[in-house]
């Protein structure tokens, strides 16, 4: 299962000398990749996802109720029976349709960060563990995208495609549209060509500068997709989707992790604080799998044992975040005034992602509700509550506008990932206050503040479908 990782020809003294540094890390690092090899999870998992049909597991809730689409709200309060039911199932299904978002990112910044380390010396058993958890993510993606493909396609039939569009409210996105509608045919193909190029150009410049002229050099990777005059094809979806100019802060965020050891280890930074916002709500699916065990239950849903064995699977994955973030880039020549700033920047702008509270699904955090406006208010018209237009915005506004149970689900799960980040960050020494703090994300302290955001983006929200 594990592809083996090119190491660069070094020195036995050198090996040496870098695995002396690394010695405390190394432990952990060794223990983790040997726990994880020998483990089956993602094997089960890959058998949980061959074996799915929805029919087989629709008579049964796969979490508590809470953790359902639409909990604690008004709507949720009048809902039927087999209406909370389908609310609980969908919930899993666009939870874990936003997961594979994420490990795509893990499974190309893996490659990015281990080539890094590979041509440094020392480091074969993490490039090992990385290239595993590579393999692993692969097998995750699958079986969330199909689980939930096949539930919404069970409960929300031809809706489907509709409900899954990503509504466009954006600006980067728009002024692209504007950009992809002129005549490039007039423009010379060389300079078009160019032109096409030339943001990279200028992150490439910029990584030469603030990092190669310091005596870095890009990864084996980096390196590959130059010599193939491939650009970055970085993810700008999961947890980055809020990142202003996201393309281009991701592909400058790429080139200096394949570069900067020291970037390498950081984005082990921004890493746990994905692995920590999954935790977060994903830990109640092992709660309730082991309440069903425990209770002798004959019947266990496949997406709730999915959850669990994903958590465990996972749960390797954030220890190798943690040890890199907080003890291995102690060992690399201290950060430049660059490297600290895009390190900085970067955990600010992660910060956009925790900034408020959903108030319909539980357990997820927003730049806002806009968005999901739009996607709810597709649901209640779909067969699972074939509402009309108006009757969609009057339930809107209800569960959007005024407190209830879910948003205090939460908003208390929001200080609990709060509190863990901080004290996750606290030790890492070349942080800002505003980061190791996380007083971004701190400034949700109430759902008064969300409800009164929410009116106003409602009414603009009522509005816009007005005129459609």
């Amino acid at each position: 299962m594990v592809r083996s990782t090119q190491i660069s020809q070094t020195s036995t003294e050198s090996i040496s000398a870098n695995e002396r540094l690394v010695n405390k890390s190394s432990k952990v690092i060794k223990n983790i990749f040997r726990d994880n090899i020998n483990s089956n999870y993602t094997e089960i998992i890959q058998e949980l996802d061959k074996n799915f049909d929805y029919a087989s597991n629709s008579n049964c809730y796969w979490s508590e109720p809470e953790q359902s689409l639409l909990y604690g709200t008004p709507l949720y309060q009048a809902a039927s029976s087999s209406q909370k039911l389908a609310l609980n199932h969908l919930y899993w299904a666009m939870q874990y349709s936003k997961v594979p978002l994420d490990e795509a990112g893990t499974m190309m910044f893996n490659q990015v960060t281990a080539s890094v380390f590979s041509t440094l010396g020392g480091f074969e058993t993490l490039c090992q563990e990385l290239d595993l958890e590579t393999t692993q993510e692969s097998y995750h993606i699958h079986a969330f995208q199909r689980i939930s493909r096949l539930t919404k396609k069970a409960l929300l039939g031809k809706r489907l495609t509709q409900l899954s569009k990503k509504t466009n409210n954006d600006w980067s996105k728009k002024i692209l549209k504007v950009w992809q509608q002129i005549n490039l045919s007039t423009i010379n193909p060389r300079t078009a060509n160019l032109f096409s190029s030339l943001p990279y150009l200028l992150l490439r410049y910029t990584n030469k500068i603030m990092l190669e002229s310091k005596g870095n050099q890009p990864s084996k990777y980096l390196q590959e997709l130059e010599k193939k005059n491939e650009f970055l094809n970085v993810p700008t979806d999961g947890v980055v989707s809020q990142l202003p100019f996201r393309r281009l802060t991701m592909q400058l965020l790429t080139l200096n992790c394949g570069t900067s050891p020291f970037l390498a280890c950081h984005y082990y930074a921004l890493r746990l604080i994905a692995n920590m916002m999954l935790k977060n709500w994903e830990y109640n699916y092992v709660l309730y799998f082991r309440k069903l065990k425990n209770n002798n239950t004959e019947f266990l849903p496949a997406p709730t044992a999915v959850s669990y064995f994903h958590f465990l699977d996972e749960s390797f994955h954030t220890t190798i975040s943690k040890t890199i973030a907080q003890e291995l880039y102690k060992f690399f020549p201290k950060p430049t005034a660059y490297e600290r700033f895009v390190a900085n920047m970067s955990i600010y702008l992660m910060q956009l992602n925790l900034k408020s509270v959903s108030s319909v699904i539980p357990y997820r955090f927003i730049k806002d509700d806009f968005s999901l406006m739009f996607l709810f208010y597709q649901l209640l018209q779909t067969s699972l509550f074939d509402m009309s237009a108006t009757e969609a915005l009057y339930w809107l506004e209800k569960c959007f506008c005024q407190e209830h149970e879910g948003f205090n689900i939460t908003l208390n799960s929001h200080q609990h990932l709060l509190t863990n980040l901080c004290q996750l960050f606290g030790c890492i020494e070349y942080l800002w206050p505003v980061n190791y703090e996380m007083r971004l994300m701190n400034s949700v302290n109430n759902t008064n503040k969300v409800i009164q955001s929410n009116i106003q983006t409602f009414k603009l929200f009522a509005k816009f479908v007005a005129h459609q």
